[in-house]
Parts: C-alpha cells; sequence; structure tokens
C-alpha cells in the first residue's frame, strides 16, 4: 500500500484512540464519583450514560459539519472538543459540571464515528478497506487499552482525587490528535463532490498512488443528484442493514462490560485491585484479537467475521449467565475475555467498516450517522439501565446476560438472512452490487 495513505488512516483512525479513552477511562472513576457527591442509583445512571447521550447528539450532527465543512476540518475541532471536555471533566467540583463536559466529550465521540469512518473509506483501495477502516476499531481498542492500564497505574495517586487524573490524560492524546490533523489532506472525494475542486482532488489521488483521471470520472458519475436524500425510499435495505448491524452491536452488551468493567469484576467478588487488573486484561484481549480481525477482514470477508463473533458470542453470554447463577461465579474473568474476543473478531471489526462502506457516494455521511445514532443511542440505553437492572433482586446479572445471548441467536439470523458481503467491492459499484 502507499505510504501516504497508510499515515493519512492512521492519523485519522487516532480519532478512534480518543474514543476508546473517552469511552474506558469512566470505568475507573464511575464508583468514586458516585461517593463523591452521594449519587442515587438514578443519578449516578444519568451521571456515567450523560456521555452516551452526547454521542447521539454529536451521531446526529457530525455528517452535516463534514459535508458542508469537510471531513479534515471536523476531525481537527473533534480532537479540539475531546482536549476540552477532558480537561472540563477532571476539574469539576459538581456533578452538573462534570456532566457538561462528559456531554461535550460524548459528542465528540458520536461525530468521530461518523467522520473518521468515512474518511477512510473514501481514501482507501477496495482491496485494502477492509483493513484500512478498521484502523480505527483498532484504535479504539488501543484506547481502551491504554485507560483500563492507566486508571489500574493512578489507583491512589492524588488520594481521592486519583480519578480526575484518570479522565484527564485523555488531554495529551487529544492535543496530539489536533496537531496531526493539521498535516492531513482533505477527502478527496468529498473535494469533488461538494466542492466541485478537481484538481486539488487529482492531486491528492496522485499523492495517494492511485489512477486520478479513472477514479475521478467514477466518482461524477457515481452521482446523479448530488443532494439525495436518504430518506427517499431508494435505500431502505441500506439503512436497514446499517440500523441492524448498530443495534445488535449494542444488545450484546458490549458497552456494559467496557463502561462497568470493574464493577461486573466487583459482582463476581473480585478485590478492587484485581478487579482493575482484570480491566486491564479485557483491553489486551481486545486488542490482541482485533489484530487477527485485521488481519481477516480482507480475507475472509464482513459476513464470516460476523458469523465467528455471533457463535462466540453465544456461547460465552451464555457461560457468563450461568457462572451468575451459582455462588461462587467460577470462571467469570476467563468467560468475559472469551466475549471480549468474539466482540472483537466480529462485530468489533465489522461495524465501522460495513457501515461506511455500504451506502452509495450521495447519502454516505447521512447514513454514516443513522448507524452511528442507533448505536450511540442503545449503548445510552443499556448504560443508563445495566447497574439498576444488575443490582435488582428480582433481575441481576443472570438474566441481563442470558437476554443479551438471545440477541446474539438473533443478530446470526440476521447474518445469515440479510446482511451482503461487501468484501473488494468498490464504493462507486456498492449500489449496483448489494442495492436490490
Amino acid at each position: 500500500m502507499n505510504r501516504n495513505l497508510i499515515l493519512w488512516s492512521i492519523t485519522v483512525a487516532l480519532g478512534g484512540f480518543l474514543f476508546g479513552m473517552d469511552v474506558a477511562v469512566i470505568s475507573g472513576a464511575e464508583q468514586v464519583i458516585q461517593k463523591l457527591w452521594n449519587l442515587s442509583g438514578l443519578m449516578h445512571g444519568t451521571a456515567i450514560a450523560i456521555a452516551l447521550y452526547g454521542t447521539v447528539v454529536g451521531a446526529i450532527i457530525g455528517s452535516f459539519p463534514a459535508n458542508k465543512f469537510g471531513r479534515k476540518k471536523t476531525l481537527l475541532w473533534i480532537g479540539i472538543i475531546f482536549l476540552v471536555s477532558s480537561i472540563g471533566a477532571a476539574v469539576a467540583n459538581d456533578v452538573y459540571t462534570f456532566m457538561v463536559f462528559r456531554f461535550l466529550g460524548g459528542f465528540a465521540i458520536g461525530a468521530s464515528s461518523v467522520v473518521a469512518p468515512i474518511y477512510i473509506s473514501e481514501i482507501a483501495p477496495p482491496k485494502y478497506r477492509g483493513r484500512m477502516g478498521i484502523a480505527f476499531q483498532l484504535n479504539i481498542v488501543a484506547g481502551i487499552l491504554v485507560a483500563y492500564l492507566s486508571n489500574y497505574l493512578l489507583q491512589g495517586v492524588g488520594g481521592e482525587n486519583d480519578w480526575r487524573y484518570m479522565l484527564g490524560v485523555v488531554a495529551i492524546p487529544s492535543l496530539l490528535f489536533s496537531v496531526f490533523m493539521l498535516f492531513t489532506p482533505e477527502s478527496p472525494r468529498w473535494l469533488i463532490l461538494y466542492r466541485n475542486n478537481e484538481e486539488q482532488a487529482r492531486k491528492i489521488f496522485a499523492m495517494s498512488g492511485a489512477n486520478a483521471d479513472e477514479l475521478v470520472h467514477e466518482i461524477k458519475n457515481s452521482v446523479q443528484q448530488k443532494k439525495e436524500s436518504l430518506f427517499s425510499g431508494k435505500f431502505n435495505r441500506y439503512i436497514l442493514l446499517a440500523f441492524l448491524i448498530a443495534f445488535f452491536n449494542q444488545l450484546s452488551g458490549i458497552n456494559a462490560i467496557i463502561y462497568f468493567a470493574p464493577r461486573v469484576f466487583k459482582m463476581a467478588g473480585l478485590e478492587k485491585s484485581s478487579a482493575f487488573l482484570s480491566s486491564v486484561g479485557i483491553g489486551v484481549v481486545n486488542f490482541i484479537f482485533t489484530l487477527v480481525g485485521w488481519y481477516l477482514i480482507d480475507r475472509l470477508g464482513r459476513r464470516t467475521l460476523m458469523y465467528i463473533g455471533s457463535i462466540g458470542y453465544i456461547v460465552s453470554l451464555s457461560l457468563i449467565a450461568f457462572s451468575f447463577s451459582g455462588d461462587t461465579h467460577a470462571g467469570i474473568t476467563w468467560f468475559v475475555f472469551l466475549f471480549i474476543a468474539a466482540h472483537a473478531v466480529g462485530q468489533g471489526a465489522v461495524i465501522w467498516v460495513f457501515i461506511s462502506e455500504v451506502f452509495p457516494n450521495s447519502v454516505r455521511a447521512a447514513g454514516m450517522s443513522l448507524g452511528s445514532l442507533t448505536h450511540w443511542l442503545f449503548a445510552a440505553l443499556i448504560s443508563q439501565t445495566f447497574t439498576f437492572f444488575a443490582e435488582s433482586p428480582s433481575i441481576g446479572p443472570t438474566i441481563i446476560f442470558a437476554f443479551f445471548a438471545l440477541m446474539m441467536v438473533f443478530q446470526l439470523l440476521f447474518v445469515w438472512k440479510l446482511m451482503p458481503e461487501t468484501k473488494g467491492i468498490a464504493l462507486e459499484d456498492m449500489n449496483t452490487r448489494i442495492g436490490h
């Protein structure tokens, strides 16, 4: 692959690193915050889930600046918002100020989950689009791993204020990402479709080693009406595919584990330090098996990875539910690791690649926004209610994880009956190959 393409995709994918850090870093602070400000169960759930409500707003709005001002400028401002939100949350002196900055950070996550995958899909050759797209997910899991590791290392630093350091550390990669984006070119497809700037697009294509004349011709011919509506009726199949893959992603319970990992391990009887260390294990497993997904996605295809992940989900979630039904919760750590491995190879590897590539050029940003919105809306709802249901005497973790396992049976049916294979298909050919 061309060296410039690799450099640009890695830089943009660093938005995923911020995404992962911000999502996971709260796991080390959430129990301390609840005690510090004496929060009720409902208020605590809201304070933690507020970032996810921010992601919903960011996912809704993200496509608008991406189309109007460009992918590059939007990503640059996302980095700046991450910087402000991480510092603000770290120095907050009351729960309401904390929630404002966490909401802002969530907004940046939601927007980055729309814009970064779009940018990568628009510069990537069809042959390598899966591996380049999964660079975003790889950075997400790297961010999660670093967050868990820093949470573990920062325990006790600053006494009762160690959570402030845990949250504030996100400011460092946020600043670096913003600086790197200054040296990254605009998406050439955006330049053609929204600025009619063929000259600059050709220069960027040439730098990437692509056939500029051929690509410019294909891009212009692929869009009959630049301002087509996603909800005109002709894109219903794409909408259904994006909705379902994002819906099932969250109904696996992945964010319940990522957000509340130390709490889940504590529920299983682990001591605080062991719970934090086991959370680091989640990050390591996630990273290793995301690398496996990265290696396989353009070799085996998206559907095959989803089959593997779905079966792994069903087995691991059933084992977690069974373990919680006993008195000793034996093996819970290993079952959670198996669940994380299944996610990393399957949904984790596929979701952002699939949604970013499946929509036609004319509605890609809006379609990506819809898929991201679905993902974050259900993430918010599950994170808001998880601790309530987990601590409920009439429900508890056994029923919750059994429910997640059942939902993954339905995901397996979705992959079997509805999900198309997009491996190796040029973006301009996607509509004719899978649209009917």
